[in-house]
């Protein structure tokens, strides 16, 4: 369940923080009642936006698809990029 606060507990930072931390999610804040914030720890925020990422590349493949770009074979691309890569050392 979201955790909701009231924009006047952000006087007390280190409690949001360790919120943020602890729920792992975002805390969404008020102000007079209505949604005014959303604040979240950096790690749940670069998550948000790797997931976003993906959406995004999934909806692209899935626009070429619906314009019949041609599928690629797994196999042959994993060759190519072995190839590619084959001097390459991490």
């Amino acid at each position: 369940m979201p955790e909701i606060k009231p924009i006047t507990e952000l006087r007390n930072t280190n409690e949001i923080s360790a919120i943020c931390h602890e729920k792992d999610e975002p805390i969404f804040i008020t102000k007079n009642g209505y949604g005014d914030l959303v604040i979240m720890s950096i790690e749940t925020y670069e998550r948000q936006l790797g997931l976003v990422d993906v959406y995004k590349k999934l909806a692209e493949a899935e626009t070429q698809i619906a314009q019949g770009v041609p599928l690629l074979e797994g196999r042959e691309v994993f060759k190519k990029l072995r190839h590619k890569y084959k001097n390459v050392r991490e």
